[in-house]
């Protein structure tokens, strides 16, 4: 078992870095870049935890996750112990270690963050759930008895996986509907390969299933069968659909040839097997100058697929400074790192193509910022008369999703805000129908994971009371 270590030695360690794959190399494959603690390095960082008597970085977790207790169990050297005590609330664990954005969530509020050294977390979480699925340990499903009472969950992405392993464990009948081939939603056709391994989405995925949860792939809600049909078959339904229509900048040049919204390349990069190319021949052209509009996570995904499937040079063009980035830091730095080229205080204003309908080039304004907007950032202003052009063959628009209305059509009742998301309590979920609940990204917008994590515990908190006081849709 490893020592405990006094506490001022413990302040006075260095956080310890995550191993990772050379630029120069990965940028030629599609394999994860970070590669994980060792088991030395785990327990090193776990032993830094001050084990705080009132540990604030619980507050920031959206999956309630126990965190000292688990991080406490490292340092004994009890992984399997770890794990399981992070599955009681996290059923998603060698996921969300992965892409949670920490720094802005528990991390933040570690006692050592005022240092600029907090615990690693994230990366502790993802150690301890990468070790229990090479060691083949399994969360245990306690003994309760099964309900009658059956539950449609309407999307499989993280929000709707959540939901369903929590009821789940409730003893609840859980039906889980996903429109495309394979259950994960965004975490398998809108993340990379380099970020997220389609193998870890398809373990968790298969672990949920234990517990009784029934998954139906190839399924479109709201074409196949209704919401409405739904609520003659089930007594409650949560609607996790997410938020996958494209959204473009509209101004001229982008129904050229080679202008994508993020939502189509990643989606054809991650079901088509783009990254395992040549073994599969995945229809995507890819330009010698790649141009991705915006600066978030999924901009930083496309502008980085697209340099490993071949374009020479990847761009970001994004209206802000880098300052104002909404991207992970870890992202930038990753795309800094292999080669991305990042134009800020660029506002593109036109497609360019030649007379067969390609891209060319875009025409772009130079910005500059001025006071501060309702997001808390400087509003960019456009410099008059500073109109240059960028010389590309390919545009990505990553500049968000809008919500797909398929699914709100067929739903009689739930009504919908301006964008087209459900309105729901924000304690509950609920939404303006009674017994039918909403969560992650079709509420919400473009959010992250672990967002979408919590809304899922929310709902299946709200869904047990609502069933366990008589409420059911199926009696109406």
């Amino acid at each position: 078992m490893a020592e405990m270590i006094p506490p001022k030695e413990r302040m006075q360690r260095e956080q310890i870095s995550m191993p990772q794959q050379e630029p120069k190399e990965r940028i030629c494959n599609f394999k994860e870049v970070p590669l994980g603690y060792s088991q030395k390095q785990a327990i090193y960082e776990a032993q830094r935890c001050l084990q705080c008597k009132n540990p604030k970085c619980m507050k920031g977790c959206p999956a309630e996750i126990n965190i000292p207790q688990f991080i406490k169990k490292i340092v004994e050297e009890d992984f399997a112990g770890a794990y399981l005590e992070i599955l009681k609330t996290d059923a998603l664990p060698a996921i969300t270690g992965r892409v949670c954005p920490q720094e802005e969530q528990c991390q933040k509020y570690c006692i050592l963050e005022k240092q600029k050294k907090p615990i690693a977390i994230g990366r502790l979480e993802r150690f301890v759930a990468d070790w229990a699925r090479e060691n083949n340990i399994h969360g245990k499903l306690p003994k309760i008895s099964r309900k009658e009472q059956k539950v449609a969950i309407v999307g499989s992405g993280p929000a709707g996986l959540t939901c369903a392993a929590d009821l789940a464990k409730l003893g609840y009948q859980l039906t889980l509907f996903e429109a495309l081939h394979q259950p994960g939603g965004v975490l398998v056709y809108g993340i990379p390969e380099f970020r997220l391994p389609k193998s870890i989405v398809k373990y968790e995925v298969k672990e949920i299933e234990k517990l009784g949860v029934k998954v139906i792939t190839n399924f479109v809600i709201g074409a196949i069968k209704s919401v409405d049909e739904l609520t003659r078959e089930f007594d409650a339904i949560f609607l996790a659909n997410g938020a996958g229509a494209p959204r473009f900048m509209n101004i001229p040049g982008e129904n050229l040839n080679d202008v994508y919204s993020a939502n189509e390349f990643l989606t054809r990069s991650n079901l088509m097997k783009a990254y395992a190319f040549p073994e599969y021949d995945t229809p995507i052209k890819i330009g010698k100058r790649a141009a991705t509009i915006g600066a978030g996570n999924v901009a930083m995904d496309s502008a980085r697929t697209a340099l490993r499937l071949g374009a020479e040079k990847s761009y970001i063009i994004y209206r802000r400074s880098r300052k104002e980035v909404p991207a992970r830091a870890e992202e930038v730095h990753h795309a800094e790192e292999e080669g991305i080229i990042f134009n800020f205080l660029t506002l593109p204003v036109k497609v360019l193509g030649d007379d067969k309908g390609n891209v060319v080039g875009m025409e772009c304004l130079k910005m500059e910022l001025g006071e501060l907007d309702d997001s808390g950032r400087r509003r960019p202003i456009p410099i008059p008369g500073s109109n240059f052009t960028i010389e590309v063959d390919m545009v990505i628009d990553a500049i968000g999703t809008s919500a797909n209305p398929i699914v709100a059509r067929s739903a009689t009742g739930v009504k919908i805000n301006q964008w087209g998301y459900f309105i729901v309590d924000d304690k509950t979920s609920a939404t303006t129908k009674e017994g039918i609940f909403a969560g992650g990204d079709i509420v919400r917008g473009s959010a992250t994971v672990i967002s979408a994590v919590g809304d899922g515990k929310v709902a299946a908190r709200a869904i047990d009371k609502y069933l366990n006081t008589g409420g059911s849709l199926r009696k109406k």
